[in-house]
């Protein structure tokens, strides 16, 4: 297996050795500034920071000397889903979040990354992706390519087996030999042989128990510093949704009970 990059460092070393021009030395480090302003504190749910999965995406990405743009792209690619915008708005693309990540890393750059959070990717998507490959666009090929990247990524040091037991279940319920399948398809051969490489481990690979994610966690969280304090209006922006989804199910739970009353009435009648 090859060792990619954790950290900025060897990320930037990384690619300067692979021929990287300072201009594009200079976009990944802008990029990388952001990554550190969206993800700090944020880890995955094997208790890697988030920020080291990032820089190991942009690293694989870079090792199959992929263009600038896409490296950037992967480096920032769960942006919209896990990143902290400071908006109290928990995941998801806004128009004020796009206006400002474009005005952080560029427009071609954050183009990438809204397309790769519009990307769906599950066990159904999977295979209806497969087929549809060979009539993508060179911009859908990219977009592909990042999520493959991501999905090696996932798999480097067995990161799967400190996770909790449902996101090992998501991982195991993917089809792998198509995702290997999909590498082959995009003419790079040593992204497949690394993947199916990192699958084959995480699947016959055993940790000792002490070293077990004892959370149980199965999606990214964050802690944050001890002297983080939230906003005032995020806190009661974030009661009030919590109200309302309470007053939802409240009113769901009557309206059911109240159907089941009629329909029980209706019976004894």
């Amino acid at each position: 297996m090859h060792r990619f990059a954790q950290t900025n460092l060897q990320l930037f070393n990384q690619l300067r050795q692979e021929g990287y021009s300072n201009t594009d030395l200079g976009l990944i480090s802008k990029v990388y500034i952001t990554v550190m302003q969206l993800f700090s504190g944020s880890f995955r749910s094997s208790g890697k920071t988030f920020i080291a999965h990032l820089v190991g995406t942009a690293s694989i990405l870079g090792y199959l000397h992929s263009p600038t743009r896409v490296v950037a792209a992967g480096l920032l690619h769960a942006a919209y889903e896990f990143g902290d915008f400071g908006d109290g708005i928990p995941r998801g693309i806004s128009t004020r979040r796009r206006n400002w990540l474009r005005e952080a890393i560029g427009q071609e750059a954050e183009e990438y990354v809204a397309r790769y959070s519009a990307f769906i990717w599950n066990e159904k998507t999977i295979p209806e992706i497969y087929d549809r490959l060979d009539t993508f666009t060179p911009i859908e090929r990219d977009i592909l390519l990042i999520r493959l990247a991501n999905e090696l990524e996932e798999h480097l040091d067995l990161s799967l087996l400190y996770c909790g037991r449902e996101r090992q279940h998501l991982y195991s319920t993917h089809a792998n030999h198509l995702i290997i399948e999909m590498a082959i398809k995009l003419e790079l051969p040593t992204l497949a042989t690394e993947l199916e490489q990192a699958i084959e481990d995480n699947k016959t690979a055993q940790i000792p128990i002490e070293l077990f994610n004892q959370r149980n966690q199965s999606v990214s969280f964050l802690i944050a510093p001890k002297s983080y304090r939230k906003h005032m209006w995020i806190t009661l922006y974030q009661l009030f949704t919590k109200g309302l989804h309470y007053l939802r199910t409240a009113m769901t739970h009557t309206q059911n009970q109240s159907t089941f009353d009629s329909t029980i009435d209706k019976k004894l009648g």
